[in-house]
């Protein structure tokens, strides 16, 4: 899969352009003592004259946020584990979010006495997981205007965490991305057999430090792509598509698609192309 600045890399955001034009997004990377485990930091800002509902296909990864809706309430942290669904986040008002997105796999060593399987599908106030992530930790991350004091304050936070190696973590973190650029891994099976481990174990290590099944994960990452191709390409040949993507035939690839996003892929097409 091609493989993209972080700072373009829009694959997951339904309709970006639409997002982009209504917020000031932003990605940073973390210290390099944590680039291990997190993949980067993701800052939005915006100040809204009406509501936007901003809609996101996941990436099979846990989210650590410090949030600040100024209209609602003071600065507060929340987790979110991997979303299998639409994730729908709602904007309003004047707000700000500051995000830790953990590299699928790496977010157990942060917390260790739980399968990633445990936050699946859960949004959870941060204190809950993490004692330190209090509404003051918060208002520490949220409340500075430079991008350079916030990504310092997440530093800080995440620093003083200090999570143990863990070899499995890493394990995880590898296969996870073997799975995502690589386009001729299409079985699970197949792909444990690859890497030396049988099909039940492999699953065993997604659940407890992906939080997914890597069925899951793979299918995942190909609607992905195609929801992003959809975006850029109005005269798509989706047949072709589909085989590329390494489903069975165009019928799969629509299914998938329209059960993720909502509507069926020509329909994205025709709503993102210029007018």
């Amino acid at each position: 899969m091609e493989v993209r600045h972080q700072d373009t890399d829009t694959r997951g955001i339904v309709d970006p352009a639409g997002l982009l034009t209504r917020v000031r997004f932003r990605r940073h990377r973390p210290a390099e003592p944590l680039r291990h485990y997190v993949e980067w930091y993701w800052l939005i800002d915006w100040d809204l004259p009406e509501p936007y509902a901003s809609q996101i296909v996941p990436h099979p990864a846990v989210n650590l946020t410090f949030q600040w809706d100024e209209d609602e309430g003071p600065p507060y942290g929340e987790l979110t584990g991997v979303t299998r669904s639409l994730y729908t986040r709602k904007l309003s008002g004047r707000g700000r979010v500051c995000g830790v997105k953990f590299r699928p796999g790496g977010f157990r060593p942060y917390a260790p006495a739980e399968p990633v399987s445990r936050w699946t599908d859960r949004a959870l106030p941060a204190e809950d997981v993490f004692p330190q992530a209090t509404g003051e930790a918060a208002r520490t991350v949220v409340t500075p205007v430079d991008d350079r004091d916030r990504v310092a304050a997440l530093d800080a936070f995440l620093s003083a965490l200090a999570p143990a190696p863990d070899p499995q973590a890493a394990l995880a973190m590898e296969l996870v991305r073997r799975i995502r650029a690589d386009r001729t891994v299409r079985r699970v099976g197949d792909f444990a057999d690859a890497e030396g481990l049988s099909t039940r174990a492999l699953q065993r290590l997604f659940s407890a430090y992906v939080g997914v099944s890597p069925k899951w994960v793979l299918l995942r990452y190909r609607i992905q792509e195609a929801l992003d191709h959809a975006g850029t390409h109005s005269d798509t040949d989706w047949a072709a598509l589909a085989d590329e993507l390494g489903y069975a035939d165009q019928a799969h690839l629509i299914r998938d698609f329209t059960a993720t996003v909502g509507v069926p892929p020509t329909a994205y097409a025709q709503a993102a192309a210029p007018a």
